[in-house]
C-alpha cells in the first residue's frame, strides 16, 4: 500500500489492510470477470447496457468498501459525478468522484491538515487497487462557485449520485446546485459547447475514423439533450421526455435504439483495444468489426459492414439531436409562442425558422416534402428547419417510395433546388441530414456511409460528394473568390451553374459496386437526365464530367505537359471550352474534397497550365515547338532586362542547351536559370541555386553540376533527410555534359523564415554534392496507422513511347519516408537517364511517374531486373 499504517484508526491512514487488500483482488478479478463475459458473449445492445450497469455497480461496491475502511471525515460525502453519476462506466472510463465536505470542514472537533491526510490517502488507495479515479475535493460553496465559473464542471455536478457518506449534506447541495441553475444560460453554454465540438469534428458524423462518444452523431449529443433537458427539470430519463411531449413514441424508440447501438460500439471498442479508446481508428476497425461476428467477404470488408452500421446510426442521432434540442429550446426560451408569418398555405415563419402549416402536411401532399427545401431556399430570413418540420420529415421517410421518386412533379421540385441562384450547398446537406435525398436519389442512398478504402480520401462517398458540390458552389460566390481567383473567374462566365452541382452530385455515386465506377455514375447521370427532362447539350455535359472526372487530374499529373501530342489528345477528348472549363472546375472541387492534405499549390498549377494550353489548342493555335520556344526565349530575355543584366549574358548557356529544355521550362524558369549559372558554365563544381516557388508554396531549386550516374539520387537523398517533400523534378543534360535539374520541393515540418530556408537549402545541398563517397542507405520510416490498414500493392508499369525512344515508368506505392530516394538509387544502379519526374501524394498514396532512357532499357532481361529491384525498393 502506498499508505502505511502506524497505530490503527489513525488519521490519514487505511485501517484493516488486509481487508483492502481483499478488496483490491475482488475488484480485479470482478471487473475481469464483467469484461471477459461481454468478450465471450453475444454482441447484443442489452449485453452492453447490463455492463456498463454492472461495472458501474461493482465500482460503487468497492468505494463504498474503502470509504468505509479509511478514517475520513464525519459529515463528509462521497458523490459520483460525470458519466459515472450517470450511473454507466465503460469498461476503461474514467471513475469521476466528488469528495464533498462542509463548507467549514476545520472546525473545533477536527483538525484540518489530518481531513487532508485521510481524503488523500483514500485516493490513493483508489488508484492503488486499480481505480483509474478523477477526483475533486470541494465544499459544498465551492462546487456552487466553481459550476458558476466552468459549464463543465456544472455539468458533471449535474449527474451527481451519492454513494456514501452524509445524505444530508448531498441533499443540501444538491438543492442549492438546483436552486443556482440557469437553465437559459446553461441551454446557450451546452449549445455553444456543441457546436464547437462539431466543427472540430468537420461538422461531420461520417470522418473514416469517428470518434463514437465525441463526432456529431455521437453518444455525447444524447447527453447534451438530456443534460439540457434534465437542467430545465423536463426529465431525467427519454421516457420522462416522451411523457412530457418532448418526443413522439417513435423517436423515443429511435433514440433508445441508436443509443443502445452506440454504447455496444463503444464498450467493444475499449475491449478491443484494452485501454479508454473512444474513436474507431483503422488499425482496430477490423477488430471490432470480428468481435461482432462480421467477417470479410470478397465484396466488402469485415471493417466496412460495421462502419456502414455506425454511420447509420450516427446520422439517425444527429437528426434527432437537431430535432430533440430544438424542442427543449422552444420549451425553455418560450419560442413555441413565437410570432408567425404565414409564407403560403403550406408554410410558416416562426421566429425565422421553416415551419410546416400542419403535422400531417406530408400524409396530405407528398410534394410538400421537396417543397420544403425550394421554399428554404427561396424565403430570405429563413435560418433553418423549425422542430416541428423536422419532426414531420422524419416520419415521413416511409412516404418517399418508388412512385414518390417517378413523380413529375418532384422531377421538377428537385431540378428547381438545384437550378436556384443560391442555397444549395445548404439544401442538399440539410436534405441529406434528414435522409431525403437519399430517399428521392435512390442511387445516392446507396452510398451514404460507405467508406473508401484508400489512402487519400478522408470521408465517406456522400460526404466527399457533399464537399466537392460545396467547392464547386464556392466558385460561383463572390465572397469565396479569393480563395481560387481562377477558378471564380472561369466560373463567372459559366452558363448554368445547375450542370457542375449534377456532375458533382453523381461524379463517384457507383462507388463501391465493382467495376469503373465513372463508366457506372455515367449511366446514372444519364437516366437522371433523362427523367429530370434535362436538355441534351447539358445532359451530354454530365455525363461527359462524370466518366472523365479524373481524366484532368491524371494527364496533369502524370504526363509530360510539355508534349504536344499530349495536349493535343487532351484537347481532341474534351472537344469544346466549355467541356474544357466545367471538367478543369470539376476536377479541382474533386481534388479539395478527398482530404485537407492533398491539394496543394503545385497540382493547381499543373492544372491551370494544363487548362491553358489546351484552350489554346481548342482555339485553332496548333502546337507548334519551334514556335512556342521562340516565343519563350524572347520573354525570358525580356526579364532578364529587367534585372539590368546586359545583353548576351545568356548565350554561353544557352548554347548548350538542347530544345527539350526550352520546350519543358517556361519563360520566368529560363531567365532564373541563366540570371543564376551564367557566371559558372563551365565551373565544375555542383552549383545551386533556390528561390521560393512561382506556384506559391515551397521552394524552386535549380542544380547545376557535372553530370554523373548516381547525381538526381544524391539530390533525392538530401531532400529526404532533411525533411523535404519533391513535388516535381525537371532534368536536363547539356551538350557539355552537366546536369541542369529543376525541382519542386516543399517542407511541411520545417518552421523556417524562407530567406533562411533557401539559405539551408543552397548550402546543405552544395555540401551533400561535394562530399561523394558512396550513396547512404535510404531512411526507413514508420508506416502510418492508415498505411498499415489499407497497404497499397507496390506496382512498377514502364511502357516505351511510340518511337520506343524513352520509356515512361509509373510506380504506385505506399508513402514513406525514403521511397523516391530507394527509386533513385535503382535508376542510378542501371544508368538510367531521367528527363521528368512527376510526384503525386494522394493522401498517404505515392503515383510517381519519370521519363526515362537508357541503353539497359534496350534489353529485356536488364529491364526485368531493373523492374524487380523497383518492386523491392517500393516494399520497403
Amino acid at each position: 500500500m502506498a499508505v502505511a499504517s502506524t497505530a490503527p484508526g489513525a488519521p490519514g491512514v487505511l485501517d484493516s489492510p488486509a481487508s483492502v487488500a481483499d478488496l483490491r483482488t475482488r475488484f480485479r478479478q470482478g471487473k475481469q470477470a464483467l469484461l471477459e463475459t461481454f468478450r465471450t458473449g453475444r454482441p447484443t445492445t442489452a449485453a452492453a447496457t447490463r455492463l456498463v450497469r454492472d461495472l458501474c455497480r461493482h465500482v460503487d461496491q468497492t468505494l463504498q468498501g474503502l470509504w468505509t475502511h479509511a478514517y475520513l471525515p464525519q459529515g463528509a460525502a462521497l458523490v459520483a459525478v460525470g458519466g459515472y453519476g450517470r450511473g454507466e462506466l465503460y469498461p476503461y472510463s474514467d471513475v469521476d468522484v466528488l469528495v464533498l465536505l462542509p463548507d467549514d470542514p476545520a472546525g473545533a472537533a477536527h483538525d484540518h491538515a489530518a481531513w487532508k491526510s485521510s481524503i488523500e490517502g483514500f485516493i490513493t488507495a483508489c488508484w492503488d487497487i486499480g481505480l483509474e479515479i478523477g477526483s475533486s475535493v470541494r465544499s459544498v460553496q465551492e462546487c456552487l462557485d466553481e459550476s458558476a465559473r466552468d459549464v463543465t464542471v456544472q455539468t458533471a455536478l449535474l449527474e451527481s449520485r451519492l454513494l456514501c457518506g452524509s445524505r444530508s449534506l448531498f441533499q443540501q447541495f444538491r438543492k442549492a446546485f438546483d436552486a443556482q441553475m440557469d437553465a437559459r444560460a446553461f441551454l446557450r453554454a451546452k449549445t455553444l459547447e456543441m457546436r464547437q465540438r462539431h466543427q472540430k469534428f468537420e461538422e461531420t458524423p461520417y470522418s473514416l475514423e469517428p470518434n463514437c462518444k465525441e463526432s456529431p452523431g455521437g453518444l455525447r449529443d444524447l447527453q447534451v439533450v438530456m443534460w439540457v433537458a434534465r437542467a430545465a427539470g423536463l426529465g431525467k430519463t427519454w421516457a420522462a421526455l416522451a411523457s412530457s411531449g418532448l418526443m413522439t413514441p417513435f423517436e423515443l424508440k429511435q433514440v433508445q435504439r441508436n443509443e443502445a447501438l452506440l454504447r455496444l460500439i463503444r464498450a467493444r471498442l475499449h475491449v478491443v483495444a484494452g485501454r479508454r479508446e473512444d474513436r474507431l481508428v483503422f488499425d482496430l476497425q477490423t477488430a471490432v468489426a470480428e468481435s461482432f461476428g462480421y467477417q470479410a467477404t470478397k465484396a466488402r470488408r469485415a471493417s466496412e459492414a460495421l462502419m456502414h452500421r455506425y454511420y447509420w446510426a450516427a446520422k439517425a442521432v444527429a437528426q434527432l439531436n437537431l430535432i430533440l434540442m430544438l424542442n427543449v429550446e422552444e420549451r425553455i426560451q418560450g419560442s413555441h409562442d413565437a410570432p408567425m408569418r404565414p409564407i403560403d398555405e403550406q408554410f410558416l415563419d416562426r421566429g425565422g425558422m421553416l415551419e410546416v402549416a400542419s403535422d400531417d402536411l406530408y400524409e396530405r401532399d407528398r410534394h410538400a416534402i421537396l417543397r420544403t427545401f425550394l421554399v428554404y431556399q427561396q424565403s430570405p430570413g429563413i435560418k433553418g428547419l423549425s422542430a416541428r418540420t423536422l419532426r414531420a420529415l422524419y416520419n415521413a421517410r416511409e412516404l418517399m417510395d418508388a412512385e414518390f421518386r417517378r413523380d413529375p412533379v418532384n422531377r421538377a421540385t428537385f431540378l428547381q433546388i438545384l437550378q436556384q441562384p443560391l442555397g444549395q450547398t445548404h439544401v442538399l446537406r440539410l436534405m441529406n441530414q434528414t435522409s431525403v435525398l437519399g430517399r428521392y436519389l435512390w442511387v445516392f442512398r446507396r452510398i451514404v456511409g460507405r467508406m473508401q478504402h484508400d489512402l487519400f480520401h478522408v470521408y465517406t462517398v456522400d460526404q466527399h460528394i457533399l464537399m466537392v458540390l460545396r467547392n464547386v458552389r464556392r466558385f460561383f460566390i463572390p465572397e469565396h473568390a479569393h480563395e481560387y481567383p481562377f477558378c471564380s473567374q472561369l466560373a463567372s462566365q459559366f452558363d448554368r451553374p445547375y450542370v457542375l452541382y449534377v456532375a458533382a452530385l453523381f461524379h463517384d455515386v457507383a462507388k463501391g459496386r465493382g467495376g469503373d465506377h465513372s463508366d457506372l455514375g455515367a449511366v446514372e447521370a444519364r437516366r437522371f437526365c433523362r427523367d429530370h427532362d434535362i436538355p441534351k447539350e447539358d445532359a451530354r455535359l454530365i455525363e461527359f464530367l462524370v466518366q472523365h472526372h479524373l481524366t484532368m487530374s491524371r494527364v496533369a499529373q502524370k504526363e509530360d505537359l510539355s508534349d504536344p501530342d499530349v495536349i493535343t489528345s487532351f484537347a481532341q477528348l474534351v472537344q469544346t471550352e466549355r467541356q474544357l472549363t466545367a471538367l478543369y472546375l470539376l476536377t479541382v472541387a474533386d481534388i479539395r474534397g478527398t482530404s485537407p492534405k492533398v491539394w496543394n499549390a503545385w497540382k493547381g498549377k499543373l492544372l491551370e497550365d494544363l487548362y491553358r494550353l489546351t484552350l489554346r489548342t481548342l482555339g485553332g493555335a496548333r502546337p507548334n515547338l519551334a514556335t512556342e520556344i521562340e516565343a519563350r526565349k524572347q520573354e525570358a530575355l525580356q526579364m532578364l532586362a529587367l534585372y539590368s543584366m546586359l545583353p548576351g549574358v545568356q548565350e554561353p548557356l544557352w548554347q548548350t542547351l538542347e530544345l527539350s529544355y526550352f520546350a519543358r521550362h517556361e519563360a520566368a524558369d529560363i531567365a532564373w536559370h541563366a540570371r543564376s549559372l551564367w557566371r559558372h558554365v563551365d565551373a565544375g563544381y555542383p552549383v545551386v541555386k533556390a528561390r521560393l516557388s512561382a506556384a506559391g508554396e515551397g521552394l524552386q531549386v535549380v542544380v547545376y553540376a557535372p553530370d554523373q550516374d548516381d547525381l538526381f539520387a544524391r539530390i533525392c537523398g538530401y531532400f529526404d533527410t532533411a525533411g523535404f517533400n519533391i513535388l516535381d523534378a525537371r532534368i536536363h543534360t547539356t551538350r557539355t555534359g552537366y546536369a541542369l535539374d529543376t525541382f519542386q520541393v516543399i517542407a511541411p515540418n520545417l518552421d523556417l523564415h524562407h530567406r533562411d530556408l533557401i539559405s539551408l537549402v543552397e548550402n546543405q545541398l552544395h555540401q551533400a554534392l561535394t562530399r561523394g563517397g558512396p550513396l547512404p542507405e535510404p531512411s526507413r520510416g514508420r508506416l502510418s496507422r492508415r498505411v498499415k490498414s489499407f497497404p497499397v500493392q507496390p506496382r512498377v508499369l514502364l511502357r516505351p513511347d511510340e518511337r520506343a525512344q524513352r520509356w515512361l515508368l509509373t510506380v504506385s506505392a505506399s508513402d514513406r519516408s525514403g521511397l523516391l530516394y530507394s527509386i533513385a538509387r535503382v535508376l542510378a544502379k542501371y544508368r538510367i537517364n531521367l528527363q521528368l519526374a512527376k510526384v503525386s501524394t494522394l493522401g498517404e498514396r505515392v503515383e510517381d511517374t519519370f521519363l526515362i532512357d537508357g541503353p539497359a532499357l534496350q534489353q529485356s532481361k536488364v529491364q526485368l531486373s531493373m523492374e524487380s529491384d523497383l518492386l523491392d525498393a517500393l516494399a520497403g
